[in-house]
């Protein structure tokens, strides 16, 4: 089953943080920081006040940081998936 986001919506995969020597930290010790993620799919943008199509800053493949109450949850077979508003993304990680 393929997901298309609507809309100014994006799909998301959570990425788990490393510490720099390689620890994988878990979400119970991560407190309130936002969370990393891996755009899998964006929609096409939201329609601004004329009616006109925004354009999507994010794109498929980059790695945001997000705000961490933003998302649904969603679980399509047996992969989770996060879906958010392109304004729930705080930055772009280069």
């Amino acid at each position: 089953m393929r997901i298309k986001p609507l809309s100014d919506h994006i799909l998301l995969e959570t990425v788990e943080e490393k510490t720099d020597s390689g620890i994988i930290l878990p979400e119970s010790a991560e407190k309130e920081k936002p969370e990393q993620a891996k755009v899998v799919a964006v929609g096409p943008g939201k329609l601004d006040e004329n009616g006109k199509r925004v354009p999507m800053e994010v794109k498929k493949g980059d790695r945001v940081l997000f705000k961490k109450y933003g998302p649904d949850e969603i679980k399509v077979g047996d992969k989770e998936y996060l879906i958010a508003k392109e304004e729930d993304v705080l930055a772009i990680l280069e």
